[in-house]
């Protein structure tokens, strides 16, 4: 007799998946790349799975100065990487998002972002052989790209060449190193334009061009090509291509600019609809914690988790899947709906015990921790 049961195998904590949409998402780390250019990585409180196809973007939703500015930016990371996705900002001089990301937004902050969208990703467009070539912060859907590769074992043929404008402003260096060096299947070469005084550089220097094309991957015109940067670096690389006679029904660019019109009509039609939910009035139930003297209205139907976190307490989790049991904690008093997936025994369970990840609060509730 099989011990398969198919109520626990459509748990909606172990299938949910990202869907094209308007999601709070949390911003659980913050790296810096370069000296002006930094990584966010966001999750969800539970656990979903983030997919999406690599080179596609998410549309972010902030309000800066009271006033609501929808962004676009290219997912950096890999959807082989589920439970998480990242994006990769360079601060612009002026720029109004991009300053106010890198001054403000830090681990633990919550944002609404839109999508994933965008027709720009190499699962639309399926070669043995790529080419990606990118400029400055141009290379975040090319890596989103070759880490998907990477990390799934691919057979496919990677040249990656990305061009900088000093050795210092290479994004992901070390990671790019990293892979050259793993995987025979991918080849690496950096650009860039100068270098600075007492700056040590080995690599191509001055700009893509025909014959440093032909050093880097010789078999170009055999390849599908993926091209991200600046408006003029594109503009380059579609004349270098255009004149070698190839085949441009095989070139495929993303380039930075506005919100296209219809995402951000989109957009702003989930956000509206967010704001009139806001509006309406939540069931709420109290949450007691008196070893630490908390008593707290907390909203129906929360993880404990998440009720927690309203009342400022921090219980620690690890997998936010109800496995490792590192977020138990004990019920005194309330209704509660746990629904966890091995990591907590029965024994644990009669005596009170529950993993506060995956129990929802059903009613007023007393907890120890």
């Amino acid at each position: 007799m099989s011990d398969f049961n198919a109520s626990d195998f459509l748990n909606p904590m172990n299938t949910q998946i990202w869907g094209n949409g308007r999601h709070l998402v949390r911003c659980v780390t913050v790296i810096p790349e370069t000296h002006d250019v930094t990584t966010f990585t966001f999750s969800m409180n539970e656990p979903v799975m983030f997919f999406f196809k690599p080179g596609q973007f998410v549309t972010l939703e902030l309000d800066i100065a009271e006033e609501r500015i929808m962004r676009s930016y290219t997912i950096s990371s890999s959807p082989s990487i589920p439970y998480s996705f990242s994006i990769t900002v360079k601060r612009v001089p002026g720029g109004v998002v991009s300053n106010w990301l890198h001054d403000n937004l830090k681990a633990g902050d919550q944002i609404a972002v839109h999508g994933p969208v965008g027709r720009f990703n190499c699962m639309d467009f399926p070669s043995d052989k790529v080419l990606l070539l990118s400029g400055g912060v141009g290379i975040t859907p090319v890596m989103s790209m070759a880490r998907w590769w990477f990390n799934t074992d691919s057979e496919v043929d990677m040249v990656f060449a990305h061009s900088a404008r000093s050795p210092k402003d290479i994004i992901y260096a070390k990671e790019l190193e990293y892979m050259s060096t793993r995987i025979d299947n991918f080849k690496m070469h950096l650009i860039c334009e100068r270098t600075n005084v007492g700056e040590a550089w080995g690599g191509y220097r001055g700009y893509l061009n025909s014959h440093m094309l032909q050093l880097l991957a010789p078999d170009f015109m055999e390849r599908e090509v993926f091209c991200c940067g600046p408006s003029p670096y594109m503009k380059a690389i579609r004349a270098l291509l255009e004149n070698s006679g190839f085949d441009m029904s095989r070139y495929h660019e993303e380039s930075f600019g506005e919100t296209p019109i219809k995402d951000v009509e989109q957009a702003e039609k989930h956000a509206a609809q967010a704001e009139l939910e806001d509006l309406q009035p939540k069931p709420a139930v109290m949450l007691r914690i008196p070893e630490m003297g908390i008593l707290q209205e907390v909203g129906l139907d929360l993880t404990l988790n998440e009720a927690a976190a309203e009342a400022g307490v921090n219980i620690s989790k690890a997998c936010g899947l109800g496995i490792c049991g590192a977020c138990r904690v004990k019920v005194i008093h309330g209704e509660y709906d746990m629904n966890h997936n091995g990591g907590i025994s029965e024994e644990e369970i009669e005596e009170g015990y529950v993993l506060s990840c995956c129990t929802r609060v059903k009613s007023d509730i007393e907890i120890e921790i």
